[in-house]
């Protein structure tokens, strides 16, 4: 004996999905996605929390022209720090960073920095040739130079990144391949592996969560 399937009323399931409806909109079903973290420490300061921000700079870029933080004013970038004659991990991060680089092209609220670690070879004439060979805009992504002091300060201090001479190592100088995401207010939001193409993925990935975030303020 086959058994039957009972189904309620038409007017109860009716019912039972106006229910959910109303559920969902004050329970908040579809949740609003998590925000990226800030990295570096942070103070309180009475009901204000104060967050590590990158430093003040001034460089020099492929154009002549002066780099500085008002640069990136109301702009998300993405930085690095790299030398021209390297010849280690150097390559395989261009190649990433291009990546990068093509995702935003058109996008203007998003910028790429690059900061030579071996300021004495990368004349701004060698990173204007660099810029033009890879084709790249370069209002979009500045190819820095300037003293190396500052720069490997900077790197350390105010991005958490690798960046000094070495010449134990192949090419004189030892740096990480990271790539930091940094939003509107110069917080870290995310560090990622240029040499690793799932890294830059979730990299791309979270600049536009980040975007998002701007967005909803």
């Amino acid at each position: 004996m086959k058994s039957k399937i009972i189904l309620p009323p038409a007017k109860y399931t009716i019912s039972f999905l106006c229910f959910l409806i109303f559920a969902c909109s004050i329970s908040g079903c579809s949740r609003k996605e998590k925000p990226l973290p800030i990295f570096g420490e942070r103070e309180v300061s009475g009901n204000d929390t104060i967050y590590h921000t990158i430093a003040n700079f001034k460089f020099v870029d492929q154009d002549s022209s002066e780099v500085t933080n008002d640069t990136f004013k109301d702009k998300i970038y993405v930085a690095d720090f790299f030398f021209t004659s390297c010849r280690t991990i150097c390559p395989v991060m261009k190649t990433q960073m291009l990546r990068v680089y093509d995702s935003i092209e058109n996008d203007p609220d998003v910028l790429l920095l690059s900061h030579t670690i071996d300021p004495e070879f990368d004349t701004v004439g060698l990173l204007n040739d660099y810029a033009n060979r890879l084709g790249v805009n370069s209002k979009k992504w500045h190819f820095v130079t300037g003293s190396k002091e500052e720069i490997y300060k900077i790197a350390q201090t105010s991005y958490f990144a690798t960046a000094m001479e070495d010449k134990s190592e192949p090419d004189g100088f030892i740096h990480s391949g990271a790539f930091l995401l940094i939003d509107k207010e110069k917080r870290i939001r995310g560090k990622y592996d240029g040499t690793k193409e799932e890294d830059v993925n979730r990299l791309l990935e979270d600049i536009e969560k980040l975007k998002k975030e701007d967005d909803h303020g």
